[in-house]
């Protein structure tokens, strides 16, 4: 793939790269899907934007799923009259907070390597928008 030029909204590179990962008014979305509809030939914006889609769903996945296990929780726990059970709910939380904690972590340093125009894979995701950007 060719890695000159300007990419989408006749961005630089590296600029449309880190925009992809900027939450601010929705902005890694709109961004996102535009280097992925249009920029058909720079390697780097279309990564990012991959990886950036990926990390926003992983996010919606994880708040979805803590919120139904703390949910259940909490309804055995009130159904079995049992306390102690709402105590697990708490333990979910917490380690739902860890997870959202370290995803936030890897969109600020996805969003600093793309501005600085560095592909920089996340653990899980980062293969699939390699593969994916090509």
């Amino acid at each position: 793939m060719d890695n000159s030029g300007k990419s989408v909204f006749g961005l630089d590179q590296n600029v449309a790269a880190g925009l992809a990962y900027l939450p601010i008014c929705l902005c890694h979305l709109i961004v996102s899907i535009g280097i992925i509809a249009t920029d058909k030939t720079n390697k780097l914006p279309r990564f990012h934007a991959f990886q950036s889609l990926m990390l926003s769903a992983s996010m919606i996945v994880a708040y979805i799923v803590m919120m139904v296990v703390g949910a259940v929780i909490m309804v055995v726990a009130g159904a079995a009259d049992v306390p102690a059970l709402a105590f697990l709910a708490i333990i979910a939380y917490v380690i739902f907070l860890l997870v959202i904690l370290l995803l936030v972590i890897g969109l600020i340093i996805s969003c600093i390597k793309g501005f600085q125009g560095q592909i920089f894979k996340l653990p899980i995701i980062g293969n699939l928008a390699d593969k994916w950007s090509n």
